[in-house]
């Protein structure tokens, strides 16, 4: 049998159904249709190409109606990352920054009338989110240092005060899933702070290195008055917030894995076309020991994401199985864009060749949702049962 991924060598995308395989399938024809064409000049420009959103949201790939209204797996969400990092990372982190962030947060932090009423809203994209958490001062040490303050008022509204950064997307959509400090006792707690509201800022940051399409932004927050009804009721301490971000890291290294598949992808069709000396560079010994290391680390990280949702499907979550693979997969995407460059000479710095983006955005997937050594000393503390962070 054909395999559905020229990078997935023990063909772990066989373990999804035919109907969830042909979703993908249409996800891919648009991606190839509508986004390829227009992608590297978006880049370039450092601007979101937002006439491709309609196309992605009519695919209905929270929904999709192959299933017949049945629940889509676990295995298949993280696919769907997959296959939209294999084109583009800001792409899979504009499109998870709604069904995977977002819906999360919705889903984990409200309470059973606030996700009946919101998240069918959310996989229709009538109702648009980001998660806001990290600040301008406060990135790895946010759970003790946010400094975002909500006290309420007599009538029941929250007062949200302080300052955000590095939120993707927060110019796009309607409402900021916005982390602050309650005033009265101290715990973090969320709020659905409306773009529009009186008192709020968003300014996009410019000047990034790393996923350049995607629009993010600082934040300000200067008296930002929000009803008692867009608080999220099941999120009241940072324990609650690591429950989000145990699952978000899963998403994240879902994304690394795809981001790796497709820069090892293009550099395949690159070497095959491309001729030195007389014949393909294909042919070449070091070429060769070069893909077999890049396919190697796509294939461990694939083994290492799918047995991890598979685990997370059965109702096993654990920080340091997240991490761990938040880590692993990171860290093997650095090093298959890297090689991936490298094979194709002073040719794979240029956007035409569909890896130069792979190479400069894994720099931004290995810093967010927890850096490298956040993760590791999550696993540490794990091993060990020692805690290395600064008390």
């Amino acid at each position: 049998m054909t395999e559905f991924y020229p990078s997935d060598q023990y063909g772990f995308s066989n373990l999804l159904s035919e109907a969830e395989l042909s979703v993908l399938g249409r996800l891919r024809t648009v991606l190839d249709e509508k986004v390829r064409p227009v992608i590297n000049d978006y880049w370039e420009r450092a601007e979101f190409p937002t006439e491709i959103l309609p196309d992605l949201i009519d695919l209905n790939l929270m929904d999709p109606e192959e299933l017949n209204g049945e629940a889509p797996s676990a295995l298949y969400g993280g696919f769907r990352n997959f296959e939209l990092a294999r084109l583009d990372a800001s792409i899979v982190t504009l499109y998870n920054a709604q069904s995977g962030l977002f819906r999360t947060t919705v889903n984990l932090g409200g309470d059973a009338e606030q996700v009946a009423e919101m998240d069918p809203k959310i996989r229709s994209f009538e109702l648009t989110g980001v998660f806001a958490l990290t600040e301008p001062d406060h990135g790895s040490d946010i759970a003790r240092g946010l400094a975002t303050t909500a006290r309420q008022e007599a009538n029941g509204d929250w007062i949200i005060n302080g300052e955000k950064r590095w939120i993707g997307g927060a110019s796009m959509v309607q409402v900021l899933a916005t982390f602050a400090r309650d005033e009265a006792d101290g715990q973090v707690k969320c709020f659905l702070v409306p773009t529009d509201s009186e008192g709020l800022e968003i300014s996009k940051m410019h000047g990034k290195t790393a996923l350049r399409m995607m629009q993010n932004a600082d934040i300000t927050y200067n008296e930002v008055r929000v009803s008692d009804g867009a608080c999220l009721r099941n999120i009241n301490s940072f324990a609650d917030v690591a429950a989000c971000l145990r699952n978000m890291r899963s998403d994240v290294a879902w994304i690394a894995t795809g981001c790796a598949a497709g820069a090892y992808e293009e550099a395949l069709k690159y070497v095959l076309q491309r001729e030195q000396f007389g014949r393909p560079i294909a042919g070449f010994q070091l070429i060769q020991e070069k893909l077999a290391t890049m396919l190697a680390n796509v294939t461990a990280s694939l083994g290492v994401v799918v047995r991890l949702t598979q685990q997370q499907a059965e109702g096993v979550y654990k920080d340091e199985n997240s991490a761990l693979a938040k880590m692993f997969t990171a860290r093997m995407l650095r090093e298959t864009v890297a090689l991936a460059r490298e094979i194709m000479g002073g040719n794979g710095i240029l956007l035409e060749n569909n890896v130069a983006r792979f190479h400069a955005d894994a720099e931004a997937i290995y810093s967010y949702e927890g850096t490298d050594e956040i993760n590791a000393l999550v696993v540490g503390r794990a091993i060990t049962g020692l805690s290395a962070f600064n008390r």
